[in-house]
């Protein structure tokens, strides 16, 4: 499949400077722009306007984020150790109007991340989604009730210095960004 680096068609400025970096400063972030994160996912469109999710956060001068931090994989650790904001996305499994399964919540919990990590480029941050981590931990580490269905880690903060970063992951962060040509996934057609 046919990727490229070059931005073929316009788009917002907030998404071509969107990366999901790994080098992270350890400059604090405010209470506010915090609040701001979040304030994005609020808005972010929803099945019903269920709006499924739910964030747990900590700054890296509480407790709370070592508990986050113990969860993740050895190969995140590496780099997410100086992110200043840790964040588990979760998605409540039912709906909370109807108590039946909410097919899409998960979906929906997706797009909500979309809205936060636009914002955090707003606002001269960076997020990085992390898969990576050890859900049976998650649950332990952060006593998560079987009601929500966990989404993933997101790492945030102001970018920082890639060369402080192990060779290889120095330059992963350094090579242009790519991406698969609209032609490997749009059709106008049928299968």
């Amino acid at each position: 499949m046919e990727k490229s680096s070059s931005i073929e068609h316009p788009i917002l400025d907030l998404i071509k400077n969107r990366r999901s970096v790994r080098a992270f400063s350890s400059e604090p972030i405010t209470a506010d722009k915090i609040n701001s994160l979040f304030e994005a996912t609020r808005w972010a469109p929803s099945s019903s306007n269920e709006q499924p999710w739910v964030y747990l956060y900590a700054t890296h001068d509480q407790e709370l984020w070592h508990k986050m931090f113990e969860c993740l994989n050895e190969s995140n650790r590496i780099w997410v150790k100086d992110a200043p904001l840790l964040i588990l996305s979760l998605a409540r499994k039912t709906f909370t109007h109807y108590g039946s399964a909410n097919a899409h919540a998960m979906y929906d919990l997706g797009g909500a991340n979309s809205f936060l990590s636009l914002q955090a480029v707003e606002m001269g941050l960076q997020v990085r989604q992390m898969a990576g981590f050890s859900h049976i931990k998650a649950i332990e580490n952060l006593k998560i009730p079987d009601i929500y269905e966990i989404g993933v880690f997101i790492g945030v903060g102001y970018p920082g210095d890639p060369t402080n970063l192990p060779e290889k992951l120095k330059q992963r962060e350094l090579a242009p960004r790519e991406r698969f040509l609209q032609q490997e996934f749009v059709m106008n057609k049928t299968f």
